[in-house]
């Protein structure tokens, strides 16, 4: 998950940082809008292993099936970047993925074409998970946050933590705890932390901010570190200094397969997903619609699954997918049925201070846990 660890931490990095970015890829040849042609399709793809696993699954498949040339960008695609494309009229990527978040900023700026169905199969546009399909962007990937514990601490002759009130139970449930950190607003235990307090998983949005904070004080004392990073809380799991966690599932994966004697809780998971998306005035359009189409397949999505273990969003990949590595996958459906989706929308909606929701935990955050 470090790749999307990365994407997470650009998006709140400052905007001058971000405009960098967005500027150096204009600047770079293989993305100049002029060299585009009819007969080609530019996808950003995300960068370093991830990004070669979309290639190979998406990209090469789709080239050949069709014989548009695939030109892909192996980097992330952040809101600053697409919004520069727009502002100076230089879109240089026909589609890509973005965040959540960065997705639903972007179409409410009319910055995204709106997804042309017309061109799915009727059974994939059936099998796409509701809240992934969108006028927007059709959902690329499912990943979750998820509670894990040591087995050493906790071997199968005893209780297990097993949902995040649990968690939260250090008398019943004692040990060293990690938590991600609160400091980038579109990431924390907030979900976590009002399901602890007793809300319905079906109650959480709106989420109330003072509730959450109100929670997080019950747990702050118990808890050793507020990790920033997968790669730091895998660091974390595989040193076996902890008891109770709340990990990415590809990280607490990696780590149970590295050896590491923990175990991956599914119950009360918080789900979230990245969109493929495609940028007002691509300048192929026309071609980016056909790959979306492409990628949503379920047979494709399979594909993809078997390279990369998170999970589909087209539903009917998992007929396709051995139940042995199904049961691996987050939105599996005896997993999805019973995860927390994480509310993007929520997250963005500005109030009337002019303030998205995510900002407002910003600042809550930086000054709580000073305190």
């Amino acid at each position: 998950m470090s790749i999307l660890i990365n994407r997470r931490r650009i998006m709140q990095a400052s905007f001058a940082i971000a405009i960098a970015i967005a500027v150096a890829t204009l600047a770079t040849p293989v993305v100049n809008a002029s060299a585009q042609t009819a007969g080609e399709v530019r996808v950003l793809t995300y960068g370093g292993q991830l990004g070669k696993y979309v290639i190979e699954a998406y990209a090469k498949p789709f080239e050949a099936e069709t014989g548009i040339k695939v030109i892909p960008v192996t980097q992330d695609f952040e809101f600053a970047q697409l919004e520069l494309m727009q502002k100076t009229n230089s879109v240089t990527i026909d589609v890509g993925p973005m965040s959540q978040g960065a997705a639903l900023q972007a179409a409410e700026k009319g910055y995204l074409e709106k997804i042309d169905y017309s061109k799915f199969r009727k059974e994939d546009i059936e099998g796409l998970v509701p809240n992934v399909k969108q006028d927007f962007g059709v959902g690329f990937f499912f990943y979750t946050y998820n509670l894990v514990y040591n087995t050493k601490k906790y071997p199968a002759d005893k209780a297990r933590p097993t949902n995040w009130a649990e968690f939260w139970d250090t008398e019943k449930f004692p040990g060293v705890r990690y938590l991600v950190s609160g400091q980038y607003g579109s990431e924390g235990p907030w979900e976590e932390a009002l399901l602890a307090d007793g809300v319905a998983p079906d109650k959480i949005y709106p989420m109330d901010i003072d509730r959450i904070f109100a929670s997080l004080d019950k747990i702050k004392p118990h808890v050793r570190k507020w990790w920033t990073a997968g790669s730091e809380i895998q660091q974390l799991m595989l040193s076996g200094a902890g008891d109770v966690m709340m990990s990415y599932d590809g990280r607490a994966a990696s780590a149970i397969a590295q050896g590491a004697a923990l175990e991956l809780n599914r119950n009360q998971a918080k789900m979230t997903w990245d969109y493929w998306v495609i940028p007002k005035n691509s300048p192929n359009a026309e071609n980016a619609q056909k790959f979306v189409e492409f990628v949503s397949r379920a047979e494709n999505q399979a594909a993809f699954a078997k390279l990369y273990p998170e999970g589909p969003t087209n539903r009917n990949a998992f007929k396709l997918i051995p139940e042995e590595l199904g049961l691996t996958l987050p939105s599996h459906p005896k997993y999805l049925e019973k995860a927390i989706l994480l509310n993007g929308a929520w997250y963005s909606e500005v109030g009337p201070d002019g303030l998205s929701n995510i900002q407002r935990l910003v600042q809550r955050w930086s000054d709580w846990v000073i305190q």
